[in-house]
């Protein structure tokens, strides 16, 4: 499933902002305080949605008042989401669209809906649509042979805080529900903390893949190095050849039942244990893990990657970042690195503009000039740091 595009309307800078053709490898760049890591919040605050409740994941942001953008034309916040999946054998554009509105200080959800062209022709159809609470999913919509009014619909009420497709989700019966829950549920908005990463862990745990924080790094390692041998001899020779004297990596289970990681230099016999290397060696190490995993995440959002790393490594970064895009996840990148927008290319990158508050998405394809400079041969970080990029600069 891949992404297409993206409606948000009063959601904190960004008032009215819809990205399009969203490719499967995205890097965007702006200013601080622009708006790039509220646009990755928007994955974040629908997990957590899913996870909780809308109240909890707007109270964990300061409560509804909070998310609305200042000075917003409206009272309520919209999520809308396109994104492409098969259903029966076809290629559809499926929309989910979710309202949220206050009352009496109570957040509740206003209108949550899941639709779909169910032939070449006519209107999306809804198979899902709820409105504070209640509302009705179609339970046979894989069933193409029947007309529109054959369908059945299940009527059902839920809290009205609370995520349809949370509940419907979980059953088969309703597909679209059930595979945009799974969608959610395997995105990965990236919060590594190196100091989250280092140290000793216990041995049982999630280990398939990294978590958002890499708290849970050596599990990993350790899965890898058991499960996926060349994987994990790939993910070495690759670190051997950024980071300087680091020839092997080993997650060891310690005597008292704790897992580490232990780092060996080629000029010593005795391995380091990670809390002796360099935060940006965790970060390397982490990256490969995150980027090697067998099972590629639908969706990836990495901030600033380059923090830490050293600038030469940018381009190789960028284009692990891609490849990984190319074996089926989606990957979004913040960044201020001009090396790292260096290896990219003019459709994948779009830059966030704050104009009187709000926030603005201008792609870099749309551009002429920049289009033109990149036809002749220039590279996209040289026009990013020579001002090309308008509005893009603090003032």
């Amino acid at each position: 499933m891949k992404i297409e595009s993206i409606r948000l309307k009063n959601f904190k800078a960004f008032k009215d902002v819809h990205l399009q053709d969203i490719p499967s490898f995205l890097v965007v760049v702006g200013a601080n305080g622009a708006g790039k890591t509220t646009l990755f919040d928007v994955f974040g605050f629908l997990h957590d949605c899913l996870k909780g409740s809308v109240r909890q994941a707007l109270d964990s942001r300061g409560r509804f008042k909070e998310v609305l953008s200042r000075d917003s034309d409206g009272d309520t916040i919209l999520i809308e989401i396109q994104y492409r999946m098969m259903i029966a054998e076809v290629d559809r554009l499926v929309t989910y669209s979710l309202e949220i509105a206050e009352k009496d200080n109570s957040p509740f959800i206003k209108r949550e809906v899941l639709r779909y062209k169910r032939g070449r022709y006519g209107s999306p159809y809804r198979f899902l649509d709820f409105a504070n609470g209640e509302g009705f999913a179609i339970t046979n919509e894989g069933d193409f042979t029947l007309s529109d009014d054959e369908l059945t619909r299940e009527r059902q009420n839920v809290s009205p805080d609370t995520l349809a497709i949370k509940g419907l989700g979980q059953f088969e019966r309703f597909k679209a529900a059930n595979a945009f829950r799974q969608l959610i549920e395997s995105w990965h908005v990236s919060d590594f903390h190196i100091n989250s990463a280092r140290g000793r862990k216990e041995a049982s745990g999630d280990s398939e893949h990294l978590s958002e924080t890499g708290d849970n790094l050596p599990l990993v390692a350790r899965y890898l190095y058991e499960e996926h041998r060349e994987t994990f001899k790939k993910i070495l020779k690759t670190i051997a050849r950024r980071v300087p004297g680091v020839s092997e990596v080993e997650p060891r289970l310690m005597d008292d039942g704790y897992l580490t990681l232990r780092f060996k230099d080629g000029s010593f016999k005795t391995p380091f244990l990670d809390r002796y290397v360099s935060d940006g060696t965790i970060k390397m190490f982490a990256y490969l893990v995150l980027l090697y995993d067998p099972k590629p995440h639908p969706l990836l959002c990495v901030e600033e990657p380059e923090n830490q790393l050293y600038p030469k490594l940018m381009s190789e970064l960028a284009e692990e970042f891609r490849q990984y895009a190319e074996r089926g996840g989606q990957v979004l990148v913040s960044t201020h690195s001009p090396d790292f927008l260096n290896a990219v290319e003019l459709d994948e990158v779009c830059w966030l503009v704050k104009i009187n508050g709000a926030t603005e998405i201008r792609r870099a394809k749309d551009d002429a000039q920049i289009a033109r400079y990149m036809s002749e041969g220039d590279q996209m970080g040289y026009l990013w740091k020579q001002g090309f990029f308008e509005g893009v600069d603090p003032k």
